[in-house]
């Protein structure tokens, strides 16, 4: 069964909606750019109210290592998504200081799953863009073999396309279950609907 991530998770109204539906993964933004930051105290809190059956993911965008590190082992966040240019170096002294879960995020266009399919003990994120909601051509991630998470303009209504399409590993979706840039309970429950129906 495809999973889901719910990213962007900013509030405890937030948390609760998660924990009512149950998604494999939920995201905290530590990017400082991003309107939907979250610093790393406000994150502990978050994590202290989430369920323990639910991961929690810190999205990084060129953070410093040790920080991504720090936060994986004090149990704020269960694995890393790397949104930013970190290469295999970063990775690799990354993966020296914590053996939590890594998932590192391309944008699909110029082909660069190539590329992400070299890098050993992480899962890979394709995506339009950096995070900009926007779809791409799915039927360019048809031959990728390597579990991945799709990301990328879902939404309550096309999910179920894009799990029929390519089956992935998970779909990650934000801004695709918000209204007024706030989390919509209605549109999570309607995404997770959407993604479970497929495997009933």
């Amino acid at each position: 069964m495809t999973k889901i991530k719910f990213c962007g998770l900013k509030t405890l109204d937030d948390i609760s909606f998660a924990n009512e539906l149950f998604p494999e993964y939920v995201g905290f933004v530590f990017a400082p750019k991003s309107k939907r930051y979250v610093a790393p105290a406000q994150a502990a809190k978050l994590r202290a109210a989430l369920s323990k059956k639910i991961l929690a993911v810190g999205v990084f965008v060129n953070e410093n290592i040790s920080t991504v590190a720090e936060l994986l082992n004090a149990g704020i966040i269960d694995a890393a998504q790397l949104h930013g240019d970190e290469d295999d170096n970063y990775i690799q002294t990354l993966r020296e200081l914590t053996s939590k879960p890594l998932i590192k995020a391309f944008r699909i266009n110029n082909f660069i799953t190539h590329y992400a399919l070299r890098i050993p003990n992480c899962f890979i994120l394709i995506d339009a863009g950096a995070g900009d909601g926007k779809t791409f051509d799915w039927n360019l991630a048809k031959n990728l073999r390597q579990e991945y998470f799709l990301a990328g303009g879902l939404t309550p209504e096309n999910v179920g396309d894009a799990i029929k399409i390519l089956n992935p590993f998970a779909v990650d979706v934000s801004s695709g279950i918000e209204t007024d840039g706030k989390k919509d309970f209605s549109k999570m429950l309607a995404f997770a609907k959407a993604v479970r129906e497929n495997f009933l």
